[in-house]
């Protein structure tokens, strides 16, 4: 079965270290919290509000040891107006035998505004 594995993150300011720490602790909390090997991973797809340009998310995928072979893509997201700013967004698409309401998303710092009914208290 496929699924997808979403997160969201959000920065104080735009930089690189910034973004890679962020992107780095979002991923690793994705993966550690719903058991996700790098092999059952078909793509990571990584969006950022237009605020964020100091480099590419992506880089902290390949930070992670195991994960040097997993199709990952940065995009931008759209322009809403009032969107929360400097975000992170992040879905992972997983082959996993975990139902669709056992999967668990992931939502850090700022971004546990977007989906508060799927954030622990």
């Amino acid at each position: 079965m496929i699924r997808g594995v979403r997160g969201a993150t959000t920065i104080k300011e735009n930089t690189e270290i910034e973004v890679i720490a962020k992107t780095e602790e979002l991923l690793l909390s994705m993966i550690n919290t719903n058991e996700i090997a790098a092999d059952q991973v078909a793509q990571v797809l990584i969006s950022v509000t237009a605020d964020i340009t100091a480099c590419f998310p992506a880089k902290a995928l390949r930070k992670i040891v195991g994960w040097d072979y997993v199709p990952v893509m940065c995009t931008k997201e759209i322009a809403v107006p009032d969107a929360l700013p400097f975000c992170i967004r992040v879905m992972m698409t997983v082959n996993t035998d975990v139902s669709q309401k056992n999967v668990k998303h992931i939502y850090l710092h700022e971004a546990r505004s977007l989906r508060p009914d799927l954030t622990a208290p």
